[in-house]
Formats: structure tokens, sequence, C-alpha cells
């Protein structure tokens, strides 16, 4: 296995991408962004309204350049 990525679902509109997580000798081969856009079309298929992702400041680039995301506002507790 080289890569993975989770998906959950709220049984309505919205998913979230859990844990995409590739494999460190084959980063920066289009992999996580392929990860992503078999998400992407699964939760399309479940007839999903939203995907939603939560990051680190240095996967930006990944998340918003590679994958197609948009920034938006967003609320967060620390808990």
């Amino acid at each position: 296995m080289i890569g993975f990525v989770n998906v959950v679902g709220d049984g309505g509109a919205h998913a979230f991408v859990l844990d995409t997580v590739v494999a460190p000798s084959c980063r920066g081969q289009g992999v996580g962004a392929a990860l992503i856009a078999a998400a992407v079309d699964g939760a399309r298929r479940a007839e999903c309204e939203w995907l939603h992702v939560d990051f680190e400041d240095h996967l930006r680039p990944f998340y918003y350049d590679a994958c197609g995301f948009r920034r938006t506002a967003a609320g967060l507790i620390s808990l």
C-alpha cells in the first residue's frame, strides 16, 4: 500500500476528508492528488453536496493548488 484517504459523511450533504497519507517514497508523484480525486468522486456518487478538509499550514499548496479545494471561513475549538 502506498497511500490511503478516509472520507466520513454526516448522512446528509457533508463529507469530510481525514488522514490523507502517502508513503514518503511515493510523495510528489500525484498519488495524494489521485486519492483526493477518488474521494471527491465517491462523495459525489454518495450525493454529498460538500467535501470538507482540515489541514496544517504546510499542506495548503497540496489541498488548494493540487486538489482544488477553496479557502473558506471556519471555526475551531481546541480541546
